[in-house]
């Protein structure tokens, strides 16, 4: 290893050719966070040679190269192990510098730059040798187009590229600074500036040194790596050069697709799918439970214990990989038929439950290969059913990711056909609050009085209508109806007697009645979907238009059900109670525990009010999403930003907060008690924490929910 400072002058200058590993991710610069700061550098460094240092210098930071044999006579060679991003912003920055010099006519200061773009053309075998960087593959055309483009440059005839922006942006940075007059002066300033006054600490590796433990100790520089680049950056590494190439092609290049680039919520973070993936295949392998931020370790873990060749385990990522993708791709399809493994995760996936992944990926795995499909669908209802039925009856969640591992590693111990049996049993023989399957009786007692539209998130509820009518329709079934499945995710939430049910629905009611009717309007027996939303007049209209709009044009069967339960009898509360019992039924039926199975001995939850509600039960009942930004009410504070997490504590940066009070504290710097119900308002909404409140219990017909805090918030006027 030599470290040295250099000059662009020294990288650039000598014929050589500096490759960028195709592993790497592509360019990422941007203008506002680099390109922007590096110019006005720049200018400075300019000003203050200038004023009063001619010695001034100006550090841009660090790159690692690692020489590549070549043979004699051939262009000297480098891969970029650290500081692509660097490098090829020096290299857009010149080439643009060099466009500007020669466009002007100031050809002696163009010829200095130009040994620092281009190869003399006697070392030239192909036409990639021209210039002396070579980009990973995704960036190589976009940079030859931009690089090669004569002066004056036409941008609008070139490939659309953040590479082509940077180009553009230093081209018109330059013009704009060299400017008419003096023109010629400036133009030494510059050129001596970016090539002789730009310093650079460059680390050289030869050919048998470790690449990989420099890189990952630099990698906290710069824009962060995602696991999946980490991942790839190690796999190749340490494949041999000459199928390198031919192998990302096959089995990696997908992951660089905006499918697989799309960032995913899990938790409080959101991760490209690809590193989400990696992460729920990797814990599938190992039956291993372990936080996503540790994924890149345990994956060097298991190649160095277990999985030793890479080259043949690509294939199998690959191969795991693209029955992820199938599955994903047709659960999110809201039309026609699934098989069971996409209806599985669409329903679960209405759950928010990124842990079910793991259990997907490991029973499509080659060791499972043997499992009867009929053996598969059966695993997956038996599992399809205990994740329902805890979310109906708000089981917590915290700590099921290590309960189903467990369950995993169970499970790879027996024969596969056991398979079966042996889920059943894991799920009936635990009893704790932690994994227990939630029998009959305590799906009833949670759903009989509930108020399911306010209670449940909107797609909950809505999924759980859906099976309740897919089931209706003999679907997924041996005999469905020919009408099919009902579309997914798309139907609306209808109330048969309306929200405003006082409008139309008047009545000779007491003020108990009254409040006995806003109570049972949100319940289940009320609530029924619609595949096309109805017009306000008859959504708020009386019964006897509802009931005849949906006998002449609704095919929705658990609508026509509710009909046919009525009769000729107005819709009342009787028939709500009657209709909750009814599709409670039809629940227990579609997600049925094992026979003389009881569950657990779970106490009734409390009632629900303002002294009860906790962000985690607003973000659980679908009333603050995941991943919410909120911003401090007052002007007084500036800056502080909160995240609310799946599990209802707010992250300010890193530290995690139980309460919002407890996050307004930290917030206010020490200041005097703070109510954080009051301090914290949802970003860009000008709503407050506190109204996000009052509309939940609403929900539950207890007034709109204001007045003083509960006691577990501190008062505090400052607020």
């Amino acid at each position: 290893m030599k470290t040295e400072v250099v000059k662009p002058q020294d990288v650039f200058y000598n014929p050589t050719r500096l490759t960028v590993p195709l592993f790497q991710r592509p360019y990422v610069w941007s203008q506002r966070e680099q390109w922007e700061p590096l110019w006005e550098d720049l200018v400075r460094l300019i000003d203050v040679i200038e004023g009063h240092n001619q010695d001034a210098t100006h550090f841009l930071g660090a790159i690692v190269i690692q020489q590549v044999p070549a043979r004699l006579g051939a262009l000297p060679t480098w891969n970029v192990i650290d500081g692509q991003q660097r490098l090829t912003t020096l290299q857009l920055l010149l080439d643009a510098l060099h466009a500007q010099l020669e466009r002007r006519g100031l050809g002696d200061y163009a010829d200095q730059v130009l040994p620092l773009v281009e190869n003399p053309k006697s070392f030239r075998k192909a036409g990639e040798d021209r210039f002396k960087l070579w980009p990973t593959n995704r960036d190589r055309a976009s940079f030859a187009a931009v690089m090669s483009a004569p002066p004056p440059i036409t941008y609008a005839s070139l490939p659309a590229s953040r590479l082509r922006d940077a180009h553009l942006y230093f081209s018109d940075a330059i013009d704009t600074w060299l400017g008419e007059d003096d023109a010629e002066q400036r133009a030494s300033l510059l050129v001596g500036a970016i090539t002789e006054r730009l310093e650079i600490a460059s680390i050289r590796l030869d050919a048998n040194e470790d690449a990989q433990a420099i890189f990952e100790t630099l990698n906290a520089r710069g824009t962060p790596l995602s696991a999946a680049d980490l991942i790839k950056n190690y796999i190749f590494q340490q494949i041999d050069a000459t199928n390198a190439e031919q192998d990302y092609l096959t089995y990696w290049a997908d992951f660089e697709t905006p499918w697989w680039e799309t960032e995913v919520t899990s938790g409080r973070i959101k991760n490209p799918r690809a590193s989400l993936f990696l992460w729920q295949w990797l814990v599938a392998r190992t039956l291993t439970d372990f936080p996503i931020r540790e994924v890149f370790t345990q994956f060097k873990h298991y190649v160095n214990t277990v999985e030793k060749d890479v080259s043949a385990l690509l294939p199998q990522i690959k191969a795991a990989a693209d029955r992820y993708r199938t599955i994903i791709e047709g659960s999110e399809n809201p039309n026609g038929p699934l098989s069971r493994a996409q209806l599985f995760s669409y329903r679960v996936g209405t759950l928010d439950s990124e842990i079910s992944r793991p259990l997907l990926i490991w029973l499509d795995e080659p060791e499972q290969a043997g499992v009867p499909d009929a053996d598969r669908t059966r695993i997956l209802s038996l599992l399809e059913s205990w994740f329902v039925r805890r979310a109906l009856v708000k089981a917590p969640s915290q700590g099921s990711n290590r309960f189903l591992v467990d369950m995993l590693r169970v499970l790879s111990r027996r024969p596969k056909d056991e398979l079966t049996s042996g889920v059943e049993d894991f799920l009936v023989a635990n009893h704790t609050v932690l994994g227990y399957w939630p029998g009959d009786d305590e799906v009833r007692a949670a759903l009989t009085e509930a108020n399911v539209y306010g209670q449940y998130r909107r797609g909950r509820v809505r999924m759980v209508l859906e099976a309740i009518e897919d089931a209706k329709r003999g679907y997924p079934g041996a005999n469905p109806l020919a009408m099919g499945p009902i579309v997914r995710g798309k139907a609306t939430i209808e109330h048969l007697m309306p929200q405003k049910w006082r409008a139309h629905w008047a009545a000779d009611l007491s003020e108990d009645e009254e409040r006995e009717r806003d109570r049972r309007v949100h319940q289940l027996g009320n609530l029924t979907i619609v595949t096309q939303a109805l017009n306000s007049r008859i959504s708020n209209g009386s019964w006897e238009q509802k009931r005849a709009h949906f006998l002449a044009s609704d095919d929705v069967l658990i609508t026509k059900q509710a009909l046919a339960l009525a009769g000729d009898r107005p819709w009342d509360e009787r028939a709500i109670a009657a209709r909750t019992k009814q599709m409670i039924d039809q629940i227990l039926t579609v997600w049925p525990a094992p026979p003389g199975h009881i569950g657990m001995e779970v106490p009734p939850p409390p009632p629900v009010t303002r002294a009860s509600v906790d962000v985690a039960q607003l973000v659980d009942a679908g009333w603050l999403a995941t991943g919410t930004e909120l911003v401090p009410r007052q002007q007084a504070v500036s800056g502080a930003t909160a995240i609310v997490s799946q599990d209802g504590r707010l992250y300010i940066g890193d530290t995690a907060y139980d309460t919002p009070s407890a996050a307004a504290g930290a917030a206010y710097s020490g200041k005097g008690a703070v109510n954080g119900w009051w301090f914290w308002g949802i970003a860009g909404t000008g709503r407050r924490l506190t109204d996000v409140r009052a509309d939940y219990l609403a929900s539950f017909g207890d007034g709109d929910g204001e007045g003083d805090d509960e006691a577990d918030d501190v008062a505090g006027a400052a607020a």
